[in-house]
C-alpha cells in the first residue's frame, strides 16, 4: 500500500497530539494516509501496552488512517543508530510515502526529539540504493520521501508553516479522547502525570486555536521544516478575510 503521508512518531499518542488534524484533513481529501508508532508507550505511567493498543486503534479509525502500525522498539532507549534506521528505511521503503512527519526535533521528552533525528535520517537513508533491506523476504527498492515535516509538541517552537485545520478540530479532540488510560479521568486511581492533568487536553485545543489565530483561522496545527517549503504562486498562500 503507497501512503501520501506516513506520520511517525515516538509514543502511540504523539500523532493525535501533535498532529492529527492534518492527518484528518488530508484523508478528507482521499489521500491515503497512516502512522507508524516507534514503540509501544510501556514505559508509561499509566494504563497497559495491551490497553494502549487498543486506544490507539481506535483513535486510527475515527482519524481515517489505512494503517497503524507499531516498530515495537524499546521505549526511552532507543537511539539514532544503524539498527533503527534501518529498522525504519523497511517501513519507509514499504509505504513509499511522499510526506513523512515526525516528532519535534527538541522536546521535553527525551524521546521525541531522539525520535524526530532518528525519523529524519532514516528517510535519507532510505534513499540510497546501495543500503539494501526487505520485506517479508523480498528485496525493496530505495525511496526517499519529498518532505520530512516535524510537528509541533509540548514546547511551542516558531513554525515554518502552519496548516488549517479548522475542520478537523472535533474529530482531533475526539481521537485524543481515545486515550483514557493516559488523560485526565477523575475515577482513575493511578498516579498524575504531567499529561493527566485536568487540563491538559484543553491546553492542547488553546494551542491549537493560538496558532489558528496567526494564520486568521479557528485552529491550526504548526508544523517545522529544515529545507524550506516552496510555493508556485503567491495565490496558494493562505489568504484569510479581514473584518
Amino acid at each position: 500500500m503507497k501512503l501520501h503521508i506516513l506520520a511517525i512518531a515516538a509514543h502511540p499518542d504523539d500523532i493525535e497530539l501533535g498532529c492529527a488534524g492534518t492527518l484528518i484533513k488530508h484523508a478528507l481529501l482521499g489521500q491515503a494516509t497512516g502512522i507508524l508508532d516507534l514503540t509501544e508507550g510501556e514505559l508509561g505511567t499509566r494504563g497497559t501496552v495491551a490497553l494502549r493498543r487498543q486506544e490507539a486503534q481506535h483513535a486510527a479509525e475515527i482519524m481515517g488512517v489505512k494503517v497503524r502500525e507499531n516498530a515495537r522498539i524499546a521505549d526511552g532507549f532507543f537511539r539514532n543508530d544503524e539498527e533503527h534506521q534501518r529498522k525504519l528505511m523497511a517501513y519507509i521503503r514499504h509505504y513509499q510515502p511522499e510526506i513523512v512527519i515526525a516528532n519535534a526535533l527538541s522536546d521535553r521528552h527525551p524521546d521525541h526529539g531522539r525520535g524526530g533525528r532518528l525519523i529524519a535520517d532514516a528517510c535519507f537513508l532510505s534513499g540510497l540504493r546501495k543500503i539494501e533491506s526487505g520485506w517479508q523476504g523480498a528485496a525493496q527498492q530505495p525511496w526517499r520521501p519529498k518532505r520530512v515535516y516535524h510537528m509541533m509538541q509540548d514546547r511551542l517552537t516558531e513554525p515554518t508553516f502552519i496548516v488549517d485545520i479548522s475542520v478537523a478540530i472535533e474529530k482531533k479532540m475526539e481521537a485524543i479522547r481515545c486515550y483514557k488510560s493516559q488523560f485526565h479521568n477523575p475515577a482513575s486511581n493511578e498516579p498524575i502525570t504531567y499529561i493527566a492533568t485536568e487540563n491538559f487536553i484543553t491546553n492542547i485545543q488553546n494551542r491549537d486555536a493560538l496558532m489558528g489565530r496567526r494564520i486568521g483561522v479557528q485552529y491550526a496545527e504548526a508544523f517545522t521544516s529544515e529545507n524550506i517549503p516552496g510555493i508556485s504562486t503567491l495565490d496558494d498562500l493562505l489568504l484569510p478575510e479581514l473584518p
